[in-house]
């Protein structure tokens, strides 16, 4: 016997907007190839690497696909999901703390990308210490093991962690707890 608690929903096959009005059953309109060219370009797209809602809209708009379009296309892609700001969020972090970025300069980017602050709060929690021992792995990288020998490199160091998108309060812990 199957259990069919535990398998997904079928997916629904692709459909476009049709035109109630049109002369032949099945026969595509313009709107309808407009949508369906749309949707073409947002699916390649979302295969390369997750995009945010504001993302996928701007790049189908590079690419000549009217606003309402767009949103109609990304708004089936959601619910289909096919598309999600928390997987968007949660791979750019992850991509980004690969780099060696810190949570300010993360969630900038996270906004300018169209995230919700709450969704941005979410992926950017970690567990205790994370961003303490990333900061002080990226400065050590950079500057190596040793403590700041003056004021001038303990600037530059923490105007580089500052760049970097560091919290102060995380660069003075880590630039005072700099082994030597």
């Amino acid at each position: 016997m199957v259990d069919h608690l535990h398998q997904a929903p079928p997916k629904e096959p692709f459909v476009s907007p049709s035109d109630p009005d049109s002369e032949a059953p099945g026969a595509l309109t313009e709107a309808d190839g407009r949508y369906r060219t749309a949707m073409e370009r947002a699916v390649r797209l979302l295969a390369q690497r997750e995009h945010s809602v504001r993302e996928l809209c701007d790049k189908l708009a590079a690419r000549g696909v009217d606003a309402a379009t767009a949103s109609l296309v990304v708004d089936d892609l959601r619910g289909r999901g096919l598309q999600s700001d928390v997987r968007f969020a949660e791979a750019f972090v992850h991509s980004r703390t690969a780099r060696g970025q810190g949570p300010a300069r993360i969630r900038r980017e996270l906004t300018q990308r169209g995230i919700d602050d709450s969704i941005a709060d979410e992926v950017l929690i970690r567990p205790g210490g994370y961003w303490l021992d990333l900061a002080a792995r990226v400065r050590a990288k950079k500057f190596g093991a040793e403590r700041p020998a003056d004021r001038d490199a303990w600037n530059r160091q923490a105007r580089f962690l500052a760049t970097r998108g560091f919290p102060s309060d995380l660069i003075y812990r880590v630039l005072e707890g700099a082994e030597a």
